[in-house]
């Protein structure tokens, strides 16, 4: 039976913490919502943290610190993904006086500051966003420079963490292409597909496909699309040669009208690859398939 792992993408930095009561904000509920989704079939768990009041998105390393010490101190098996995302938010100033920039939205932070929790807590892989792009709406720029990520992908290396490349579009695989030639990303790489995304790769079959068809047939690909394509990119993930990921930082819903939760939609992931007679493997299992090493607490 072909291998298969799932990641569980438990809470994001989108606007969702007010459109479902499931999105968990708190670093205790992300904790609990991670040690949850391992238990459902997750092997792999990619964390962000938020306000514990608001629920805004934010980087602070205290509360990635308590996440990640409630999962270990739970003894619960799960390969935790960090995101090293947050730090790259550019909002520019207006259309006709782009600077100086919105200073109530604008985010950037240098490279090593990025990756001050990765460097503390070592999780055993963390996040490259690939490339910068306009991203959902307004005057919003995801902003990952060509020097910054040859920095960061450095500084990654030299933590000993796996890097996940996220790829958004394929100009981002190209890019990914670029830092594995230069050695700053050691095999064996792996990157995740994000369809659908506004305004990256749309998840029609075709785009999918074409990034399916560029990926270096040495890397591990995983895949996800938005909403109510999250649970048929799971099987079209599977059946591409890929892996899968699901959460509620990509899709609310498990079926029309009902709330999921990281739990749900994990196990609904594991039931139709299981259907798809694929074998769904563990974390130790995508340890050893990865390469990846497990830091003492």
């Amino acid at each position: 039976m072909p291998e298969v792992f799932i990641t569980c993408a438990v809470t994001g930095a989108g606007d969702t913490v007010g459109k479902s009561d499931k999105v968990p904000f708190t670093p205790k509920a992300i904790a609990t919502d991670v040690i949850a989704a391992a238990t459902a079939g997750a092997a792999i768990a990619h964390i962000h943290v938020r306000d514990p009041i608001s629920g805004d998105p934010d980087r602070q390393v205290d509360y990635y610190q308590e996440v990640v010490e409630r999962v270990r101190a739970s003894n619960t098996d799960v390969i935790i993904n960090l995101t090293a995302g947050m730090g790259g938010d550019l909002v520019i100033g207006s259309v006709e006086q782009p600077i100086p920039l919105d200073p109530n939205q604008t985010d950037l932070a240098g490279a090593t500051e990025r990756l001050e929790h990765v460097r503390l807590l070592r999780p055993e892989i963390c996040t490259l966003d690939c490339g910068t792009m306009n991203f959902g709406e307004g005057n919003y720029v995801a902003t990952n420079t060509h020097d910054t990520l040859a920095e960061m992908a450095r500084q990654i290396k030299a933590i000993g963490v796996r890097p996940e490349v996220e790829v958004f579009d394929t100009g981002q695989l190209w890019e990914a292409k670029a830092l594995v030639a230069r050695e700053l990303i050691e095999s064996p790489v792996m990157v995740q597909l994000c369809m659908g995304v506004k305004w990256g790769a749309p998840n029609d079959l075709n785009t999918f496909m074409a990034l399916v068809n560029n990926v270096p047939s040495d890397w591990t690909f995983s895949a996800f699309s938005l909403g109510k394509n999250q649970l048929p990119y799971v099987a079209l993930a599977a059946v591409a040669g890929g892996n899968a990921r699901v959460g509620l930082e990509d899709n609310l819903y498990l079926d029309r009208g009902e709330l999921a939760t990281n739990e749900t939609l994990t196990a609904r992931a594991k039931q139709i690859l299981q259907a798809m007679n694929f074998e769904v493997i563990g974390p130790q299992q995508v340890r050893e398939k990865l390469e990846l090493t497990k830091f003492a607490p």
